[in-house]
C-alpha cells in the first residue's frame, strides 16, 4: 500500500497446502518449538524443490497480508533501538501471535503475505546496513507459525519509510548508497532463511519500484528520473534482488521468487518497458501486481458500489491482461487487494460481488489473490472473518476445496461467475437513473479528479463512469467532430457535499489517439465553484497509453512536459502540467472546463 497515512486503514483478507522447513538455519535465539516443527517436516519438504512456479501458484490458493504490523514504521518516533515490539504495534496492530495465524489458515487461506519494514532497525544514514537480530529474529518466528500451519509464506520489503527515493537522487553517491542498502538487506535476509523450504517465498519490493523511485522521503534532491529511466532502475532492482538471493547458496539456489511489477500497476507492468529477470534457476519466478480498481470504490472511506457492467467489464479487462505473463508460463499473484471499510467501519456495498468476480478472475487466469488486510476483515481478537458470507466465500475457495475439482470445472465455475457478474451490471444500469455511457468505442470527455482522500472521479486512461465517489454528478460529452466542449464535476450531492483538497486532475479523452489522432486539447475557461481560474502555466496535450488524450490539470509526477507534448502552436515554452495550486485548492463544490478540440495549427 502507500504510506501509512494512506494505508493505515487499507484492507483486505486470505492461504494451504502442507509441507515445511527443511534445516532452518536458526540464531541462539530459537526456541524448542521451531526447532520441533523443522524436524517434524523436513521430510515433507524435499518434494517441493521439485515443482515449478505455474504449479506453486496453484497451491498457493488464497492468501491474506499480515498488513500494517511488521512494515509499520515506528523509527522517527522511537528510533532504531526500541523493542520490536513498539515498531509492530505503531499502526494500530495488535502483537500477532501463532495463534492468530493458525486462525488464518482455518478460515481458508492458503498463504500469508509479511510485508516488512527492514530499516526500522537499521542506521543506514550513517552506512551501517546492518538488520537489527531481533527484527530478523521476530519476523523468523512468525514464519516458522505460518510453515508450521502449512501455509506458503511471502515476505519482502515494504515501504519502508520511502528509503527508495535515494534511487531517484541527483546525487551518484545517493544512488550507490541505495544499491549497497538493498544488497545488504537482501544478503541479510537470505542468509537468515537459507535452509527454509520453498514453502517460503522472497519478494523484491512492494509498490516502490517505478514512479515512487522519485519520491523525496530520505533524499530531498530526488524526483530526476523519466519514466524510461524508472523502467530501466526497476528492471536493474529485480534482477540484483535475483542475482543476491541466489548467490547465498542453500535452498535460494532454486527457491521461489516473487518479482515487484512497476508500480505493482497491471497497466504500467504489461508495457514492454517491464522486463522479468534474468535467473540461473529453471521456472521459478513469479510476478507480483495489485488491484485496487477502481480506487473510488476498493480505497475511499466514503460509501461507494461496485455494481456497474462497466465495473465489471475493467476488472476483467485487467485480469485478462496478465495473459501476456501467464501465457508465457509465469504465474502472477495479486500480492494486494480488496475493498476498504467505509469511514464507519462498515462494510462496502457489493463487498462479496467484487470478491467473487476477482476471485473468479483469478481461478480463469491462474492467479493468486492475496487480500490486503488491517484487523478489518479477519478479526486477531475472534480469530475468524465475523461476516458469515465472505466467510463461506473464502472456505469454499481455499486450495483444499479447490484442488477436489478438475481444471475444466474451476474453468466452467470461473466463467459462469464472471457471466453472472456482467448480467448483473447491466441490469442494475437499466434500473439506474443516472445515464451510463458506453465509452468502449467512442471518444468521451471527462474529468479526472483525486482529492486529499484520493478519491473524486475516474482517475485513469480508461473511461469509467462509475469510478467516483457515491453522490457525485460528473457531466461527460461524446466527442464526435472537432469542436468546442464543456465537462464538469458537481460533488454538492456527496456526503461532504465537496472534494477536499487536490491531489490529481486532467482533462481525458476515451480513445482520442485513435480517433483523432495529433488532435489538441485547447483550454479555454477553467472554473472552480463558479468562478474563473487564472492558470498557472501554458497547458499541453500529451498521452501516456497511446490510445487515451491527456491534459493535466494538476499532476505532480511530471516535472516538464514530454518531448511529444503537444500544442497548438507548436511552441514549447512555459508548458506545465502544474496548472492549478493545491495549496490554495480547500473545498471543491463544483469543476468546469471548457475546451477547443481540434488539429494544430
Amino acid at each position: 500500500m502507500k504510506k501509512m497515512k494512506h494505508f493505515m486503514v487499507l484492507a483486505a483478507l486470505m492461504s494451504f497446502f502442507t509441507v515445511a522447513v527443511s534445516g532452518c538455519s536458526k540464531t541462539d535465539n530459537t526456541t524448542a518449538e521451531q526447532t520441533e516443527t523443522v524436524t517434524e517436516t523436513t521430510e515433507e519438504a524435499t518434494t517441493e524443490a521439485e515443482l515449478s512456479a505455474v504449479e506453486v501458484a496453484k497451491r498457493m490458493g488464497n492468501g491474506i497480508n499480515l498488513g500494517n504490523t511488521m512494515e509499520a514504521y515506528g523509527r522517527k518516533t522511537v528510533g532504531i533501538s526500541a523493542e520490536v515490539s513498539q515498531y509492530e504495534t505503531s499502526w494500530g496492530q495488535p502483537v500477532t501471535t501463532k495463534e492468530m495465524i493458525d486462525g488464518m489458515k482455518a478460515a481458508g487461506f492458503d498463504s500469508i503475505r509479511i510485508p516488512v519494514a527492514w530499516t526500522n532497525m537499521m542506521d543506514f544514514e550513517n552506512g551501517d546496513y546492518t538488520i537489527n537480530p531481533l527484527l530478523l529474529d521476530r519476523v523468523q518466528e512468525i514464519v516458522d507459525w505460518a510453515i508450521a500451519a502449512d501455509m506458503y509464506v511471502i515476505v519482502n520489503d515494504h515501504w519502508d519509510g520511502g528509503w527508495w527515493g535515494m534511487f531517484g537522487s541527483e546525487t551518484k553517491e545517493t544512488q550507490d548508497r541505495a544499491m549497497e542498502l538493498y544488497k545488504s538487506m537482501w544478503t541479510q535476509v537470505s542468509e537468515r532463511f537459507k535452509d527454509y523450504s520453498d514453502l517460503l517465498i522472497l519478494e523484491s519490493a512492494n509498490e516502490e519500484l517505478g514512479s515512487r523511485l522519485n519520491d523525496r522521503d530520505y533524499a530531498e534532491d530526488s524526483g530526476n528520473l523519466t519514466e524510461d529511466e524508472c523502467y530501466t532502475l526497476t528492471n536493474l532492482i529485480n534482477q540484483t534482488f535475483v542475482d543476491v538471493v541466489r548467490s547465498t547458496g542453500g535452498k535460494n539456489e532454486s527457491r521461489f521468487l516473487l518479482i515487484a511489477g512497476y508500480n505493482t500497476d497491471i497497466d504500467k507492468t504489461i508495457d514492454d518497458r517491464y522486463k522479468m529477470p534474468t535467473d540461473t534457476a529453471t521456472d521459478k519466478l513469479l510476478l507480483s501486481v495489485h488491484y485496487y480498481t477502481p480506487w473510488s470504490y476498493c480505497g475511499a472511506t466514503a460509501q461507494a458500489s461496485f455494481k456497474s457492467e462497466a465495473a465489471y467489464k475493467e476488472m476483467n479487462r485487467l485480469m485478462g491482461k496478465l495473459s501476456k505473463f501467464t501465457d508465457a508460463g509465469i504465474p502472477v499473484v495479486i500480492g494486494e487487494y480488496g475493498a476498504l471499510l467505509t469511514a464507519d467501519g462498515e462494510y462496502k456495498n457489493n463487498t462479496i460481488e467484487f470478491t467473487q468476480n476477482l476471485l473468479a478472475n483469478c481461478d480463469l487466469y491462474g492467479l493468486v489473490p492475496m487480500l490486503w488486510d488491517t484487523n478489518a476483515f479477519f478479526k486477531k481478537d475472534l480469530l475468524k472473518i465475523e461476516y458469515e458470507e465472505l466467510a463461506k466465500l473464502y472456505l469454499d475457495n481455499s486450495y483444499a476445496k479447490q484442488s477436489a475439482l478438475s481444471e475444466d470445472d474451476i474453468r466452467k465455475n470461473a466463467q459462469d461467475m464472471l457471466a453472472t457478474g456482467l448480467a448483473a451490471g447491466r441490469l442494475n444500469d437499466e434500473n439506474s437513473d443516472e445515464v451510463i455511457l458506453d465509452g468502449s468505442e467512442k471518444a468521451i470527455a471527462w474529468i479526472m479528479y483525486s482529492d486529499g482522500s484520493w478519491v473524486g472521479n475516474n482517475v485513469g486512461d480508461v473511461y469509467n463512469p462509475t469510478s467516483k465517489v457515491d453522490g457525485l454528478i460528473a457531466n461527460d460529452v461524446e466527442i464526435t467532430e472537432a469542436g468546442t466542449y464543456t465537462i464538469s464535476i458537481d460533488a454538492t450531492g456527496t456526503a461532504s457535499g465537496h472534494l477536499t483538497g487536490l491531489i490529481f486532475s486532467a482533462i481525458g479523452i476515451s480513445n482520442g489517439e485513435l480517433l483523432f489522432p495529433g488532435y489538441i486539447i485547447e483550454l479555454k475557461e477553467l472554473k472552480i465553484n463558479g468562478e474563473p481560474y487564472t492558470l498557472l502555466g501554458t497547458p499541453f496535450t500529451s498521452t501516456d497509453d497511446k490510445i487515451c488524450t491527456r491534459l493535466n490539470l494538476y499532476n505532480s509526477w511530471v516535472t516538464e512536459a514530454p518531448a511529444e507534448a503537444r500544442t497548438k502552436d507548436g511552441s514549447k515554452e512555459g508548458l506545465s502540467a502544474q496548472l492549478i495550486d493545491p495549496l490554495g485548492i480547500d473545498e471543491v463544490q463544483t469543476l468546469e472546463v471548457t475546451f477547443e478540440y481540434g488539429p494544430a495549427e
